[in-house]
């Protein structure tokens, strides 16, 4: 006779009684697991990205890129004679910069497209002056040098001279003078080896008026077309720029920032003035002391704020919280209905919402970001709480979920939208998605099974003493 109970074998009970706190964690392996496709999607979205970089380099070759202007200079060759018979002769050009530079710009704004690509171009008129009082020239030349001042040229400069749409000229005291390949050098480069800066040479000679201590003023005009970001380096010892477009979401740069600006449905409005001693570069010297002069850039950039990828690959940034707070939302409905969720359905949510990101980058390249999530989002939301109502077969509970990923996928988004304060907000709202799982899931004993429905209760059984 055998006196210890035995338990009656419930094979079914076997293969599907499992640990609460066991089904949390694999729930949290496939939560991470399902991050990795994401990857794939990334990727998909930096290949966009890669694609519009490319067309916006093809369509900025044909219109000029992104321009950077020189203003009027002064520049004269000069030669230092050898002092040794083993000395050679040596060439230069030394720079004079206006005493005083005014200068207008307006820009007018198109977006060429290239299939689902948008590229911002302009057309740019520039009225560059420039005053110049040659009163001590030069004070900074080298040891030795001889200035050639019947070769002096007034100098313009610009990156890609593809972008001139008209000839450029030059007007010297009511003289005008079409300006021409520089015949001093076609181009020079300034900035430091990480930042260069190649400029275009345009000329004219001004052998009669640029002589030592003369003052006189020149203007040039210009008109160019370019792509993206227009600058203008601050040419004179004192520079004041005004700048006007009708591009509504214009970014300044480079390396000062205008003094006053106004933004408006027509466009934009923006005034720079630099100061010598916040040029930081000399007011003449040999052009090899000009390296600086890249920093002095006044930029406007052409900016595309709803920029489809960039918000898709922030998106991504937060799958892992996404995932997480979906995969938890399902794990407690499983938890308060007792009913079950088998992993693979799990898996099924979490390509689901892979889905929604693909649904998403393929939506906002053609109907904007904000109208793309909406769409992909509300898509996603349906699904979802369809099939909560699939498995806990209750409409109820589909209700309750829809509410639930409403909630949710319009959490995301305004995370999204916050940008500065993304962080912060989001690490907020996981912690309260935290403490309301901690809230709804106090009752439960983690080391108890989760039954499937039906299951019998394990209890031992002691058989009947038959003797």
């Amino acid at each position: 006779m055998n006196d210890f109970p035995t338990l009656q074998p419930l094979p079914l009970f076997r293969a599907k009684s499992r640990s609460m706190g066991l089904k949390l964690v694999v729930v949290c392996a496939l939560a991470l697991l399902m991050t990795i496709p994401s990857f794939f999607v990334d990727g998909l979205v930096n290949d966009r990205t890669r694609s519009g970089q490319a067309v916006t380099r093809e369509i900025s070759s044909h219109v000029g890129g992104r321009q950077t202007f020189l203003g009027p200079t002064l520049a004269i060759p000069y030669t230092i004679l050898p002092l040794s018979p083993s000395d050679t002769l040596k060439h230069g050009i030394y720079l004079v910069f206006p005493a005083q530079a005014s200068a207008e710009v307006r820009t007018a704004t198109e977006e060429r497209h290239r299939s689902l690509f948008k590229v911002p171009v302009f057309q740019a008129d520039l009225k560059l002056d420039a005053t110049f009082d040659l009163t001590g020239v030069p004070s900074a030349a080298p040891q030795g040098a001889q200035l050639d001042w019947d070769r002096a040229e007034i100098i313009v400069g610009v990156t890609d001279a593809r972008g001139a749409m008209a000839d450029a000229t030059l007007t010297t005291d009511g003289k005008t003078a079409t300006l021409v390949p520089a015949r001093i050098a076609e181009n020079f480069t300034i900035g430091s080896d990480q930042e260069q800066l190649k400029l275009s040479l345009f000329g004219a000679t001004i052998a009669d008026t640029a002589r030592p201590d003369a003052q006189f003023h020149t203007t040039s005009t210009l008109r160019f077309s370019g792509a993206e970001r227009i600058a203008i380096l601050a040419y004179g010892k004192t520079t004041h720029l005004t700048m006007q477009g009708d591009w509504r979401n214009p970014g300044f740069d480079g390396g000062i920032l205008p003094i006053a600006r106004n933004l408006s449905a027509q466009g934009f409005t923006a005034e720079w003035s630099v100061p010598f001693i916040a040029r930081g570069v000399r007011s003449e010297g040999p052009v090899e002391s000009m390296s600086s002069l890249n920093a002095t850039a006044l930029g406007v950039s052409f900016i595309e704020v709803a920029d489809p990828y960039q918000s898709v690959n922030r998106s991504l940034k937060y799958i892992l919280l996404f995932l997480g707070l979906i995969f938890l939302s399902y794990f407690i409905f499983e938890v308060t209905t007792g009913k079950r969720v088998h992993p693979a359905q799990y898996i099924l949510v979490g390509i689901a919402q892979i889905i929604f990101y693909l649904l998403l980058l393929s939506l906002a390249e053609r109907i904007g970001f904000d109208y793309g999530f909406l769409l992909a989002g509300g898509a996603t939301v349906i699904l979802l709480s369809a099939n909560a109502g699939w498995i806990f077969a209750s409409r109820l509970q589909a209700v309750r979920a829809m509410v639930v990923f409403t909630l949710l996928y319009t959490f995301i988004y305004i995370l999204l939208r916050l940008e500065d304060d993304a962080l912060l907000i989001g690490a907020i709202a996981s912690f309260l998605a935290i403490a309301a799982a901690m809230y709804f899931t106090r009752g439960i004993d983690w080391y108890s099974s989760l039954r499937a429905p039906g299951a019998p209760a394990l209890t031992p059984q002691v058989p009947r003493d038959t003797a």
